[in-house]
């Protein structure tokens, strides 16, 4: 992409969401890379694991032996998950896109509480977690750089419509 966001609209920079969309239908639609249930591919290669909401304790924690009630008190349900095993790294993927003002403002303040509960959840696995914002526009207007640089100052992130492929580790088609 371009210094901006003008232009460069033949590159592909990282998983693109131009709507409140799920990241199997993102990840479908990049060359090279394919779905299969949960398990994304590129040129034939897993290079990922695909969680929403429940499937995230179903999937990846109970198959492993773990009980969230063992370590934490209340099961948080993440928009999108993606563990990347290269790197035994799991993004928590939070998609917030606005058009008026909402609870949604306030709900950006709360990812220090969640990063903390999934780091402690996926400890006993050795798993390392990132909580990651995906964010429309509408969090670009001044009113929301303190609440912005809050999530940075807590370990958190956030990107604008993408995640960058280095961001998650991920192979940059060709």
């Amino acid at each position: 992409m371009i210094r901006g966001g003008v232009g460069g609209a033949k590159t592909l920079t990282g998983l693109r969401f131009e709507a409140r969309v799920d990241l199997k239908e993102v990840i479908a639609k990049i060359p090279g890379y394919t779905i299969k249930g949960d398990e994304a591919f590129f040129l034939g290669s897993k290079v990922a694991e695909l969680y929403k909401k429940n499937a995230l304790y179903k999937n990846l924690l109970e198959p492993r032996g773990v009980s969230y009630r063992a370590i934490i008190s209340k099961k948080l349900l993440p928009d999108d998950a993606i563990y990347i095993s290269t790197g035994n790294e799991l993004f928590i993927v939070e998609i917030k896109f606005q058009a008026v003002s909402g609870s949604v403002d306030e709900k950006l303040q709360t990812c220090d509480f969640k990063n903390r509960q999934y780091r402690k959840l996926f400890g006993p696995l050795g798993i390392s977690v990132k909580y990651v914002y995906v964010l429309n526009k509408w969090f670009k207007k001044p009113e929301y750089k303190d609440v912005l640089e809050y999530v940075k100052s807590v370990g958190c992130y956030y990107f604008f419509h993408t995640i960058p492929f280095d961001f998650l580790g991920l192979p940059k088609p060709a």
